[in-house]
C-alpha cells in the first residue's frame, strides 16, 4: 500500500508542473495584452527625429567639409614651413650612421623611401604615399632603431629584417 499511494502522489505532483507549464503561455500573452500599445507614438516620433538629424546632419557635413578644408590648408602650410631642428649630437650622429636608407618594399605594393637629409645633418627625410617627414633617429636599450618625427606625427621602427612605420596622432601602422 505504500508503494500505491506514493505513486498516486508523485502522478498528481506531475500533473500540477504540466498544468503549470501549460498556463505560463497563457499568462505570457495576457500580460503582453495588458501592456500600453505606445508603438505607433514611438515611431511617428522617430520620423520626425530622423527628419530633425538629417537636416542637422547636412548643416553638420558642410561644416565638417569646411573645416577639413581649412585642416588640409594649414597641414600644407605646415609642411612648407621652415623646421627648426637641434644640431645632432654623438650619440644621433652613431644612430643616424645605423639606418638603413633606400626605398623599402611594403605589402599591398606600398613603399617607403628614407635618403639623408639635405638641409639637416644628422636627420633623415622619410617619404610614404606622397607625404616627407624630416626624422631624427635614436637608438632604443633594444637595440631597435627609432626615427622620431621632429613635429610628433609619426615614429619609424627598424629592426634588422622589419621595419614599422606608425602615426602617433590616429595610432595607425
Amino acid at each position: 500500500m505504500d508503494l500505491s499511494s506514493s505513486l498516486s502522489q508523485h502522478r498528481a505532483a506531475s500533473a500540477r508542473r504540466l498544468s503549470l507549464l501549460a498556463a505560463l503561455p497563457v499568462v505570457f500573452a495576457a500580460g503582453m495584452l495588458m501592456s500600453p500599445p505606445p508603438v505607433q507614438a514611438a515611431t511617428d516620433g522617430a520620423h520626425t527625429t530622423k527628419k530633425a538629424a538629417k537636416a542637422k546632419g547636412s548643416k553638420a557635413a558642410k561644416h565638417r567639409a569646411s573645416h577639413a578644408k581649412a585642416g588640409h590648408a594649414a597641414a600644407a602650410a605646415a609642411a612648407l614651413a621652415p623646421i627648426m631642428v637641434q644640431a645632432a649630437d654623438s650619440q644621433q650622429m652613431a644612430a643616424f650612421d645605423r639606418v638603413n636608407l633606400g626605398v623599402s618594399q611594403c605589402e599591398f605594393r606600398q613603399t617607403v623611401s628614407i635618403n639623408k637629409s639635405t638641409q639637416h645633418p644628422g636627420y633623415v627625410d622619410l617619404g610614404f604615399k606622397g607625404k616627407q617627414w624630416l626624422m631624427k633617429p635614436v637608438l632604443s636599450s633594444t637595440g631597435a632603431l627609432r626615427l622620431e618625427d621632429v613635429r610628433g606625427e609619426t615614429l619609424f621602427i627598424q629592426i634588422r629584417n622589419k621595419s614599422m612605420l606608425m602615426n602617433q596622432k590616429s595610432g595607425q601602422r
